[in-house]
């Protein structure tokens, strides 16, 4: 998983709805191999983009309720909160182009 802030289920609502900036929150696991590829695209774009965007990472096993309820069922999935309502996804490993595009930033 990701060295960033991570979420579980009774963090999780709290940290998107207090978030005047969108959020950006990759679920994913430490056995998944495309969750680990993905991490450090992932990481970058939050240190790149700090202070317009914040990024929290999810570990499914870690927060299965959460998981559950935004009906995560392959990882990684990236999700984009504006508002505290989600606003995008992303399914697999992608590409950091397609995530800042997923942004708008």
């Amino acid at each position: 998983m990701a060295t960033l802030p991570a979420l579980d289920d009774s963090t999780f609502d709290e940290a998107i709805k207090s978030s005047g900036e969108p959020v950006l929150v990759d679920f994913g696991a430490t056995w998944c191999g495309p969750c680990r590829q993905l991490a450090p695209i992932v990481e970058g774009i939050a240190k790149d983009y700090a202070g317009k965007v914040k990024v929290f990472a999810v570990d499914i096993d870690q927060a299965p309720k959460t998981a559950q309820r935004f009906g995560i069922r392959s990882v990684p999935t990236l999700i984009l909160f504006k508002g505290g309502e989600k606003a995008g996804q992303i399914m697999g490993l992608t590409s950091r182009d397609k995530i800042v595009k997923q942004l708008g930033l």
